[in-house]
């Protein structure tokens, strides 16, 4: 069983599901599985898939689990005990064949599948791996690793700070690999290992769970808001009201950077703690942030400019040079931790496609990183947000 525990998830999830507990417990939601890349056949692993959802799904919290959460200041008493009864429901997600494609998509209550994507992307991944490549270099692995943490110490040693979290729940090459990891991060690397995604790993090593928002929470938003040029407002108010100071990083790039700075006035840019990068070019994007700060008269050294998009370690030491004594800086390393065995990780997401019925989308500063299926209900989006003039460049 290669998902043993509901833990064994990225702390993003958890966070938003208590949001969604508390004010929009009754939305209904629709998610798609997306392989990004071209020729990748996912069908031979179809079955053992389902199996390890069949599994997924007699999950249950267990006690000692709960009393870890607890231990988090921002998880509330009500959703710990919504937790205790909660389990996935199998009905709610389904595999088939279309077109000779794999295809994958969940829909029900979005409380009650809001869990589904994290453990089902390691589940596809690890089995996708196992199957093409069944006896991994491993030691290649650790070398790779190693010259990674030489990096980041020679930095350090240089007085460049890098610091960075695992991102790397997702995409990793499988559980064994992402929990190794992490333990020799921890001992290697105890100044720079800000903490991991993975709220199992985070509680079985000691480590700071680390995660705020998705891309998904602000996508809701288009739907359950009043107004879909609003909906980031919207959405953002909403994640402020839940965590009232908590949990401050924004997610930047659901309808592109230009029009998330636009709705991120001097309100958000002073209540929020700093914003995060997923799309788009990080210097590019950086620079704009330092602006959109000095134009509100926030020093931007009191904020925090978190970059996740497809890192490696030389790409983080090249932004923490680049903005070194201009603003804070973190850095969300995923694929390029966990899944590092392989010669081509496959770049697989699941994204909500509807909420209340209704599409939504995001339009990514990164092209590729778009996914709708409704082209008129993007058209209007992109119209909505001006997206041809806002998308970040």
């Amino acid at each position: 069983m290669i998902i043993e525990s509901l833990l064994d998830t990225d702390l993003y999830k958890l966070t938003m599901m208590q949001g969604v507990l508390h004010q929009f417990p009754w939305a209904d939601v629709e998610y798609e599985f997306k392989c990004r890349d071209p020729g990748i056949d996912l069908l031979p692993i179809r079955d053992t898939v389902n199996r390890e959802i069949d599994q997924l799904c007699t999950l249950r919290f267990q006690r000692e689990e709960l009393d870890y959460l607890r231990t988090l200041r921002f998880i509330k008493e009500d959703f710990v005990q919504f937790l205790r009864l909660f389990q996935l429901n199998r009905e709610f997600i389904r595999i088939s064949e279309e077109n000779g494609q794999f295809t994958l998509r969940i829909h029900g209550p979005w409380l009650h599948t809001i869990l589904f994507e994290v453990p089902v992307l390691a589940i596809i991944n690890e089995c996708y791996f196992r199957d093409l490549r069944p006896e991994p270099d491993y030691e290649l692995g650790r070398r790779k690793l190693r010259d990674k943490i030489a990096l980041v110490r020679k930095s350090r040693d240089e007085g460049l700070e890098v610091p960075f979290s695992d991102f790397g729940t997702r995409r990793r090459y499988a559980k064994a690999w992402q929990d190794e990891i992490v333990g020799i991060l921890k001992t290697d690397l105890p100044h720079s290992l800000r903490g991991t995604s993975n709220v199992m790993l985070a509680r079985k090593h000691g480590l700071t769970p680390i995660g705020t928002m998705a891309h998904e929470w602000l996508m809701a938003a288009q739907s359950l808001g009043p107004k879909l040029s609003n909906s980031q407002k919207f959405a953002l108010e909403h994640w402020a009201q839940e965590y009232r100071g908590d949990l401050g990083i924004a997610l930047s790039d659901v309808v592109g950077f230009n029009a998330f700075l636009g709705d991120f006035d001097m309100y958000f840019a002073k209540l929020f703690d700093g914003c995060r990068q997923d799309s788009g070019d990080p210097f590019t994007w950086g620079d704009k942030l330092i602006a959109h700060y000095k134009r509100h008269k926030i020093d931007p050294l009191t904020k925090v400019a978190v970059f996740s998009d497809a890192l490696t370690f030389p790409k983080a030491i090249e932004i923490a040079r680049y903005f070194e004594n201009r603003i804070k800086v973190s850095f969300g390393i995923g694929t390029n931790l966990t899944n590092d065995l392989s010669e081509r990780p496959i770049q697989i997401v699941i994204k909500m496609t509807r909420c209340q019925g209704t599409p939504v989308a995001k339009i990514s500063d990164t092209p590729s990183k778009q996914m709708c299926r409704d082209e008129e209900y993007l058209g209007y989006l992109k119209t909505v947000f001006h997206a041809d003039r806002n998308i970040q460049g």
